[in-house]
């Protein structure tokens, strides 16, 4: 029997990636996941202590991310494609070894757009808290042991998603489905237990928002991580797919 296609979307937080999470949902072919590894990350980071539902996050799911790499997901599934949405500072203290079996995709946003929504739930967030660092580790890894993965821009995304999902779909080589572009509003069962905390948004929406810059100013207690954020979020919007 053919191994199903193992798609692992490596996002920061506050990105697009749960309405991706929901657009692969409504393929025939996938199974989706949501964020496997949280637990594994807060059990060993202080940020056990600031997120927000943190210790139900810890009891209700495996902690052990080796245990989820191995039997769920490198695992036995019937569909022949998996999606599993990750934030990439999950990976904390893991072997990542295991990506040589997966088809794995890098996500990422403007940080300008990114960060306050993020600090309107975490209100003194760090570097490590946000991914764009370990975003650029990611992406040198994967180039050496010979993987090319798609970047998708959240903003790029939205502005196009049908033309950047049809890439991307090609990309990692499964057609693209015209379901992917639209929802039924609401929560879905794979939703991990944190949704009611960050998913207020993608449950009262049936589909890709429309890109729009955010008017409020920029908060200034968060200059200093913007200008830490913003270098490597550069050099990963020049290789995005582009709308």
């Amino acid at each position: 029997m053919s191994q199903p296609t193992r798609i692992c979307l490596w996002s920061g937080p506050r990105n697009i990636s749960t309405a991706l999470m929901y657009s692969f949902a409504q393929r025939g072919d996938t199974a989706v996941f949501d964020e496997p590894l949280y637990a594994h990350y807060l059990s060993k980071s202080p940020a056990r202590e600031y997120h927000p539902g943190a210790e139900e996050v810890i009891a209700t799911m495996e902690n052990d991310g080796e245990k989820v790499v191995q039997n769920l997901i490198l695992g036995h599934h019937d569909a022949p494609v998996l999606f599993f949405k990750h934030m990439t500072h999950h990976l904390n203290d893991l072997d990542w070894g295991f990506m040589r079996y997966t088809v794995n995709v890098i996500l990422t946003r403007d940080p300008v757009d990114m960060l306050p929504s993020y600090a309107r739930q975490v209100e003194q967030p760090a570097l490590h808290d946000v991914g764009y660092a370990l975003h650029l580790e990611l992406l040198d890894y994967l180039r050496s042991i010979g993987q090319s993965p798609p970047v998708l821009d959240s903003k790029q995304t939205l502005l196009n998603p049908r033309g950047v999902l049809t890439k991307l779909c090609r990309q990692i080589g499964i057609p693209f489905d015209e379901a992917m572009l639209s929802w039924q509003p609401g929560a879905r069962p794979e939703d991990g237990t944190w949704a009611k905390y960050w998913y207020h948004a993608v449950h009262r929406s049936t589909g890709f928002q429309t890109y729009s810059r955010k008017e409020e100013p920029f908060p200034e207690q968060l200059r200093p991580l913007l200008a830490e954020c913003q270098p490597y979020y550069e050099k990963l919007s020049t290789l995005a797919i582009q709308a």
